[in-house]
């Protein structure tokens, strides 16, 4: 299952995205209103839960300087990566977009898909004003 965000653009150069987005704890000020839970468990992971969802843990997978992060799960029984795609458009104004990748059975897939879409569109909007 693929699932993209919107793409924003933020009056920031790609240096500064990639290096707030690069920091988990920074995802803390991204996450939706509905959030009952946020732990940074090292450098390069950390765990959420929103209300009435599983608590998810994700781990800094990949970092391409001022380009991609890529975020994975770390444990549980779920496979997924979360990217941002960070694309510089001028001197302080760039484009993100956040994409989700998993494998998932029929079944699975229907459940998520929409709590999914909305939380990658969430992040993306914060974005907005977080960073």
């Amino acid at each position: 299952m693929n699932l993209e965000s919107p793409k924003v653009t933020l009056d920031k150069s790609a240096e500064e995205t990639f290096n707030f987005l690069s920091d988990v704890k920074n995802f803390e000020s991204l996450m939706p209103d509905n959030i009952s839970k946020f732990e940074v468990l090292e450098n390069d992971k950390f765990l959420f839960a929103l209300k009435g969802m599983p608590e998810i843990i994700l781990k800094k997978k990949e970092a391409v300087a001022n380009n991609k992060i890529v975020l994975g799960a770390a444990g549980g029984k779920l496979d997924f990566a979360l990217i941002a795609d960070i694309t510089e458009i001028e001197p302080n104004k760039t484009d993100v977009k956040l994409n989700f990748e998993g494998e998932f059975n029929a079944m699975m897939a229907m459940m998520i898909k929409g709590p999914i879409s909305k939380f990658i569109e969430t992040l993306v909007t914060n974005m907005k004003t977080e960073i």
